[in-house]
């Protein structure tokens, strides 16, 4: 089994981001279990479109061969404004170009895969971020295991990031548990019984 993250943080690296932190803790969770790879969507000229390929320079490919050797993907976001990052968003613009690419049975390349969501934040948001990032990834074929996101938000309007907490507070750590051990197991069924040709 191979998990990808793909954060959505728009801090390019090396700079911190709770977005990153969050999606090592649940890479973490499937540690046990398979080979992973976190790669921040900042560090890559990711151009807008909704094709697979948008030209000379277009670092999706890269990327979208990744996704397409995962069995598991965790599209990590901040909330800004009450929405995902606007990486979130160009994320599953260029995802929805899968719509269109399918196997020799008629099937997106994404069927079979699964997909979940960490969100961090200093507002309230949380359920309407992972809801409008759930339904981009389930309309290009991704499928969702019970608890498939775990989140944090702090204080509105305070200034405490998730990465700054002395300690991952019990309520996230068990949801991240078991998101995880969702997802690995949804993968694994999914691999043994492929969804049927269209």
């Amino acid at each position: 089994m191979r998990a990808l993250a793909l954060v959505c943080t728009l801090n390019a690296s090396p700079a911190r981001s709770s977005s990153h932190h969050i999606a090592e803790q649940v890479m973490a969770g499937f540690a046990r279990h398979d080979v992973q790879e976190i790669v921040r969507v900042a560090d890559h000229d990711v151009r807008p479109g909704i094709g697979v390929d948008m030209g000379d320079g277009d670092a999706w490919p890269t990327l979208r061969e990744k996704v397409l050797a995962a069995d598991i993907l965790l599209v990590a976001t901040p909330i800004w404004l009450g929405h995902p990052s606007s990486v979130c968003q160009r994320v599953l613009e260029r995802l929805n170009a899968e719509s269109s690419e399918t196997d020799d049975q008629g099937r997106p390349h994404t069927y079979g895969k699964v997909a979940a969501v960490a969100v961090v934040g200093n507002e309230d948001g949380a359920h309407k971020v992972s809801a409008d990032v759930f339904q981009g990834l389930n309309d290009v074929g991704f499928s969702l295991a019970p608890g498939a996101v775990t989140y944090w938000v702090g204080e509105a309007m305070h200034g405490t990031d998730y990465q700054d907490l002395d300690e991952t507070p019990e309520a996230v750590a068990s949801t991240t548990e078991a998101l995880a051990a969702n997802a690995v197991h949804l993968a694994r069924l999914l691999a043994d019984r492929p969804y049927p040709a269209s």
